[in-house]
């Protein structure tokens, strides 16, 4: 999507100053400056040219702080070098992929910055994979190499029996078993640290899709080409240079990858832990005292769940930020947060394929809870209608975006869907209400036709959040004869609260018309969700069936 001459001026004003006041646009001495311009014509906009140009400008400061302890971006930058030689030694050049399966730690870094160094395509694996699934997606991708943490050894053997590709270990905890493969760490301590000749072509990475509606597809991407979603970006959300940025959802996913690639780009001290718990998350923002916390909205409704004598343990007014995305937030759960926390929750709304589409700041969250916010400088946002006509202000239609994000396609073939304009399909509806702000109605697939009338999951999902005996609600279609289509909402009580079926019936119908209210009322003790949070609707599905 190209913006007109005009609009692409003022892109570039406003990059200059959400750059500028977030210090990453600053005087240098001349030398400093000098190598700084001479890493980015190198490197371009990677993440090779973050881990370079950081130890450029802060050697001796922190780089990562993970279980094994502190890394400085002088060490980081020749670990990353090293590994980088290390692989090209076994044969691994420029255009190969390599896959990636493994937690948050120093090792995933230090494997995509090698992988940038060198011209591969890093391919980023879901840690809640099962044999046959990552079997699928390393036939389908065809990786080169194998990068894996110790705990999924068998996991790896399993899916790469057969097949020609080099495996190395990163993470080995206390209890897990060496296997015959050589270690990252080893490779790194044995290899000269030198730099590395930059690549023909600048390095691509691919993230797999949810796959909550079927088999994850392969998104390819590349860096940015300038620095103006960057300065969007900022534009919405406060960021500084410098500071600690905790990730605590998976660098796996496109919004744990993307969030280390911004504070790597701030040069930023990122904070890592290898998994997710509430009362550890807590714990570490009190050790560490990080300034921007990355989550997916399910793990701020466990921090949540906690009683109030654990919450009150942990001292957690370092955070500026609190970022979430990778699943619906429920405005129920934005605003509970920030009446724990204090207003520092931003929510963004985007997918694998486009990248960002909106944020949505504190501001946004308290005066519309459940809004998906507003789109940021430079990225384009319609509603239209199934003809592709855009829609005025409060009809609920196909939501489309374009930005420069906007990634190349999946690696089998095929891409989303785009409209005249060059903007590409997110896969849901939504609407627009008369302050700009996007709300989120359905996934496409999700919408039903219930007795002639359009009915949308979401809305009544977000309803149901905000019962006081509900913990957790999903809601799918399925097949009636007399409607064509009818709802099901399937419920999680909160703390073992009793609730009847006709009571959620009741709270939709005193709220919601007639045709919205769900037909039936089925109670988990749980939802299936992945890795991200995501409500997996296909399993549901099938356990109606």
């Amino acid at each position: 999507m190209r913006l007109p001459f005009q609009t692409q001026v003022e892109s570039k004003l406003y990059t200059f100053y959400a750059l500028t006041k977030a210090g990453f646009v600053r005087p240098e001495r001349p030398d400093t400056l000098a190598r700084l311009i001479q890493i980015l014509v190198r490197w371009g906009a990677t993440p090779a040219a973050a881990a370079a140009a950081s130890a450029a400008r802060y050697p001796d400061e922190t780089a990562i702080e993970d279980e094994l302890g502190n890394l400085n971006f002088r060490d980081l930058q020749r670990r990353s070098n090293a590994l980088a030689n290390a692989l090209q030694d076994r044969g691994v050049v420029e255009g190969d992929g390599i896959a990636i399966l493994a937690r948050n730690h120093r090792y995933f870094v230090e494997a995509t910055i090698a992988c940038s160094k060198i011209g591969a395509k890093a391919l980023y694996l879901n840690t809640s994979f099962a044999a046959p699934q990552a079997r699928e997606v390393l036939e389908r991708e065809k990786p080169k190499a194998t990068i894996y943490d110790a705990e999924f050894a068998k996991l790896i053997s399993h899916a790469t029996q057969g097949r020609r590709t080099k495996r190395y270990v990163g993470w080995v905890g206390d209890d897990e078993p060496i296997t015959g493969d050589e270690r990252l760490e080893d490779l790194i301590e044995t290899t000269d640290p030198d730099d590395v000749v930059p690549p023909s072509e600048e390095a691509k990475f691919v993230i797999l899709t949810s796959g909550t509606t079927g088999t994850p597809k392969g998104a390819s991407r590349s860096a940015p080409k300038g620095l103006d979603p960057i300065g969007g970006l900022f534009g919405r959300v406060p960021y500084r240079v410098r500071e600690k940025h905790f990730i605590a959802a998976p660098l796996f996913h496109a919004w744990g990858i993307g969030q280390y690639m911004i504070g790597a780009a701030l040069s930023a001290t990122i904070v890592l832990q290898n998994r997710f718990s509430p009362e550890g998350t807590l714990a570490a923002i009190d050790e560490h005292r990080p300034s921007v916390l990355v989550v997916v909205p399910v793990m701020l409704a466990r921090i949540l769940d906690l009683p109030q004598e654990v919450r009150a343990k942990y001292d957690t007014s370092s955070l500026r930020i609190v970022f979430a995305s990778g699943s619906a937030l429920p405005g129920e759960l934005a605003e509970r947060w920030m009446n724990a926390f204090g207003d520092n929750l931003y929510n963004l709304y985007g997918s694998t394929e486009v990248a960002w589409a909106t944020i949505a700041t504190p501001e946004d969250l308290r005066a519309a809870p459940g809004t998906a916010g507003k789109p940021p400088k430079g990225t384009v946002l319609k509603i239209v209608d199934k003809e592709g006509e855009e829609l005025p202000q409060g009809e609920t239609g196909r939501i489309f975006v374009g930005s420069e994000l906007v990634f190349e396609g999946y690696t089998g073939g095929g891409s989303k869907e785009t409209s005249a304009e060059g903007l590409m399909s997110t896969g849901d509806m939504g609407h627009i209400d008369d302050d700009g702000r996007l709300f989120i109605d359905s996934r496409e697939d999700d919408m039903i036709v219930s007795g002639g009338e359009n009915v949308y999951p979401g809305e009544v999902e977000e309803l149901l959040a905000k019962h006081p005996k509900i913990a957790d609600a999903a809601v799918i279609g399925v097949e009636d004869k007399d409607f064509g289509q009818r709802l099901k909402a399937f419920v999680v009580t909160s703390g073992g609260s009793e609730l009847a079926e006709d009571e959620v019936k009741d709270y939709v119908k005193d709220r919601l018309a007639r045709y919205k209210v769900p037909r039936e009322v089925e109670f988990l003790d749980e939802l299936p969700r992945n890795a991200t949070g995501k409500v997996v609707k296909r399993e549901l599905q099938e356990r109606d069936a």
